[in-house]
């Protein structure tokens, strides 16, 4: 009985990380419905392929369901637009990524 309790036990703490790690992997895609037409970030893919780190875009934690509840809204925050303008096309340029308005921006 306690070899069963013991594997078990084993087996719990070989598997809780992982868990843990796709509890918040997040969604493949996120759409952000915008004037000049939706973007389309795919976050599966900066994730995996890329390997950006969550913190980079999720810099508040992951609690803070939207970018909308502080950025354009609390004091000190940049506008929505200005934060994902800065952070997204900077890093794009940097690592040959599309820049244009229309490779984001589908209407």
């Amino acid at each position: 009985m306690m070899k069963k309790m013991f594997a078990l036990l084993m087996m719990l703490a070989l598997l809780m990380p992982a868990g843990i790690l796709l509890a918040h992997h997040g969604p493949k895609d996120v759409v952000f419905s915008v004037r000049m037409g939706d973007v389309t970030f795919p976050h599966g893919a900066h994730q995996d392929e890329q390997k950006i780190d969550c913190a980079t875009c999720h810099h508040t934690g992951l609690e803070t369901p939207k970018c909308r509840d502080c950025h354009g809204v609390k004091e000190g925050a940049p506008k929505p637009k200005d934060a994902f303008h800065k952070l997204c096309r900077s890093c794009h340029q940097d690592q040959s990524g599309p820049t244009g308005c229309a490779d984001c921006h589908k209407k």
